[in-house]
């Protein structure tokens, strides 16, 4: 039964811990977790979920093992860990972005040692997470993901079975690749509009009411860019880049050049270099218009 299933969970981050903490709440089983810092698993101590010992120990107990890593070497490194701990049948599932090209690399090993693999990378924000409201693009074949949808559930409320191993990836980083490019022509127009004698706040609440509404004007325009608000562990410059970088690899093993999102990795990396690195991404506002 679901239910009664072990689940072990490693990486307490910005995003793991609170998908962490909505598991243990909505899992009638035993929840161990992990965190190289101490401080992410102090910040979960008032949960029924338990610090396991070492990655080792939760291999070898948990039936289903949730990662949520900062990205494809941390995800590759500690897939190898746990390929000799676990317990043969056990499912991996990575809620980590990665490259395709990890998520089906690291599939098809584990599935090779006996394992069962999904890439199930997740959109939408931290406080989406904390509601357990993400958005989660699954890549499996059906049997394992029929097994690890129900699980999901706790966190996500929207799971999408996008195709086999790496198909999850392939969605969120285009997903990904959009907001970026998103929240930069927005950042520009906002500034046109300002210096052609439009205030922010008015011009953000006409668009919303027509044809330029998005999710990115909403929220990371109104809730961010309007107040600029660009507060660190969110979803930092520095993260976005990865991301993008990401995409744009997929791209070029497509045989395909994507000008618009090669522009705004450029942006990024200059916001980068601006000193936004730490900042939520779209601090981009600040390098097109510094006030």
């Amino acid at each position: 039964m679901t239910d009664k299933q072990t689940i072990g969970f490693i990486g307490l981050g910005v995003m793991g811990g609170p998908m962490c903490r909505n598991v243990e709440k909505k899992h009638a089983g035993r929840v161990l977790m992990l965190d190289r810092e101490p401080a992410a698993i102090a910040a979960l101590s008032d949960t029924k979920a338990e610090a396991a010992v070492n990655l080792e120990a939760l291999a070898a107990a948990a039936d289903v093992i949730f990662l949520s890593l900062p990205g494809g070497p941390q995800v590759e490194a500690v897939c190898t860990a746990i390929q000799a701990s676990a317990r043969p049948g056990t499912v991996v599932v990575d809620l980590s972005t990665t490259p395709v090209s990890v998520a089906r690399d690291v599939g098809k090993r584990l599935q090779a040692a006996g394992f069962d693999f999904a890439d199930a990378p997740v959109a939408r924000t931290r406080e989406a997470a904390q509601r357990g409201e993400l958005s989660i693009m699954v890549g499996a074949d059906s049997g394992v993901f029929a097994r690890v949808k129900p699980l999901l559930d706790y966190m996500g409320s929207d799971v999408t079975h996008c195709g086999e191993i790496g198909c999850g990836q392939v969605v969120k980083l285009i997903n990904n690749a959009l907001v970026f490019e998103n929240t930069l022509a927005l950042a520009e127009m906002m500034v046109v509009g300002q210096r052609a004698g439009v205030a922010p706040e008015t011009l953000l609440g006409a668009v919303a009411k027509g044809s330029g509404d998005s999710f990115v004007l909403r929220s990371h325009g109104m809730k961010s860019m309007l107040p600029r608000d660009f507060p660190e562990r969110a979803f930092s410059t520095r993260y976005a880049i990865k991301d993008l970088s990401y995409a744009l690899d997929m791209a070029a093993e497509c045989g395909l050049a994507a000008p618009g999102a090669e522009l705004t990795m450029q942006r990024l990396k200059a916001s980068e270099q601006a000193g936004n690195g730490e900042k939520y991404h779209p601090a981009v506002l600040q390098l097109i218009d510094p006030e």
